[in-house]
């Protein structure tokens, strides 16, 4: 299949091909490692090629509801037996035991695993530049970044390599790179998708598996496929009244949005930012839903500074399970070591204070949840950033290096003296990204779909937020908006 045809096609359009005759997995498979091969030199999504186990896969049969189509597992969390899952660290080589829950899943729908994508180290940024395997660049303007943590997802989907691509949403790393990339990304609930065997839930319950994807459909089966217990997680959620593919099929009843544009913790916003909340609600006037300006009563800045320090106490544990199984603390990358030192800095109680506040904020939400089904904002605060807008200034960098060498970076966090700082770090890690951490620290779901472009030709996502378990209900509408407003055929300039 050329590259044209192949593009033209979501993952259940391109399974339907192979069910139909008229492809094989093996031409699919031939297609996307073409396209990897074009578009790797100059975008970086790919971390690691799993070439021979694909064709090993399509040598024993693939079958299921995706068969032969090509996929794309992140190097986070999406286990492979015998094969390291690296979260994006030159520290972490460990080969995976087992197959995690979540690639036993996609094997059984079919689909032909060839690749891990590029992370972040250890999944903790908003953007994709590791050490250990290189910056990724957005498809659309490569001297932008594509997002993160999944952006070598959304950069492999965008550049037409794969349909849809594996990914985890901890803090918006599901939501965060398909806004910068022109894509579908839907967060679940806390608890629809297993993080196990490794894990029962991760970073506190704030992280969600999922995918990225380029069609709402696919989104739905893909959640089909991948929801559901598996012995031994935390908690059962309670299954959707049909499955999630024939829902999205349903259009939703006419709802009630309350919407928001500004900044939870008070930083600026875009203008393209809030024309694309704006152009939204033109659209979902006209398709008869009823818009209003609300947003829930939670204290943003607290719910981002709440989320930063769980950021950082759990990033100790990481490195310390890492050393653990054999890595060197010091092939840490340096700011995943400094984050690691005022971690250590925080006491048990402060967690626990942490946790009992997300409580709160869960429930202002739900009671948001009675007056409103569903809740609109921007996705990100900005367009996709340039490449390094995110690193810390060199000379602050350099002060905190020296501290933690000193053994004073830890000893001023303990006593507390650093909290204006950390306050400080936490807004400036933020500030173009304040939107999605509700959803994690929550557990509910949230999607992010492409409806706007900037003036200069950058997709810029806005984000539709819901109670627990209302996937369904996210997924109708997105159909909707997606039939009324196609952006299926919107591809990068090559």
């Amino acid at each position: 299949m050329n590259f044209n045809d192949y593009r033209r096609h979501d993952a259940t359009a391109l399974a339907a091909l192979v069910r139909a005759g008229k492809t094989t997995p093996l031409d699919l498979l031939v297609t996307a490692l073409t396209r990897l091969q074009t578009v790797q030199p100059r975008l970086n999504p790919v971390a690691r090629l799993l070439e021979k186990e694909a064709g090993a896969q399509i040598e024993a049969g693939v079958h299921g509801p995706f068969a032969g189509v090509p996929f794309l597992l992140k190097d986070a969390g999406h286990d492979v037996q015998g094969v390291p899952t690296s979260y994006g660290s030159r520290a972490i080589r460990t080969k995976a035991v087992q197959d995690s829950h979540y690639t036993q899943r996609c094997r059984g729908a079919g689909l032909v695993i060839f690749g891990k994508t590029n992370s972040p180290e250890l999944a903790l940024k908003g953007v994709t530049d590791p050490a250990a395997y290189g910056r990724t660049s957005n498809p659309w303007d490569p001297s932008r970044t594509p997002g993160g943590s999944s952006g070598g997802a959304a950069a492999a989907v965008a550049a037409g390599i794969v349909p849809m691509a594996g990914g985890g949403d901890g803090g918006g790393s599901i939501r965060i790179p398909a806004a910068c990339c022109g894509l579908v990304g839907l967060r679940p609930s806390r608890g629809r998708i297993s993080e196990g065997p490794g894990f029962g839930e991760v970073w506190l319950g704030c992280n969600s598996q999922g995918v990225i994807t380029r069609s709402v459909r696919d989104s739905a089966a893909m959640l089909d496929i991948l929801s559901g217990p598996e012995p031994g997680d935390p908690f059962v959620i309670a299954p959707p009244p049909a499955s999630f593919a024939e829902l999205a099929a349903q259009a939703p009843r006419r709802l009630k949005i309350g919407w928001s544009t500004a900044s939870p913790i008070g930083t600026e916003v875009h203008p393209e930012a809030v024309e694309a909340v704006q152009r939204t609600l033109t659209l979902l006037r006209r398709l008869g839903h009823e818009v209003t300006e609300a947003a829930p009563e939670i204290d943003g800045a607290t719910l981002a500074q709440t989320f930063l320090q769980m950021y950082f106490a759990l990033i100790p544990a990481a490195i310390d399970q890492a050393v653990a199984q054999g890595a060197r603390a010091a092939d840490f990358e340096p700011l995943t070591r400094i984050m690691a030192t005022l971690g250590r800095g925080q006491s048990a109680a402060q967690v626990v204070t942490v946790l009992e506040q997300w409580n709160g904020f869960a429930r202002a939400l739900g009671r948001y949840h009675q007056q409103f089904d569903l809740y609109l904002t921007p996705t990100l605060a900005s367009p996709p950033v340039a490449h390094g807008t995110g690193d810390p200034p060199p000379l602050q960098m350099m002060v905190l290096k020296a501290l933690r060498a000193s053994g004073l970076l830890g000893l001023l966090s303990r006593l507390g003296l650093l909290d204006a700082a950390v306050a400080q770090i936490a807004r400036d890690n933020l500030r173009h990204v304040p939107f999605t951490q509700l959803a994690n620290v929550t557990g509910t779901p949230a999607i992010s779909l492409p409806l706007h472009w900037t003036a200069e030709g950058l997709p810029l996502g806005v984000q539709f937020h819901g109670p627990h378990g209302s996937e369904g209900l996210l997924l109708q509408l997105a159909a909707e908006l997606e039939q009324a407003q196609p952006w299926f055929e919107r591809y990068p300039r090559e």
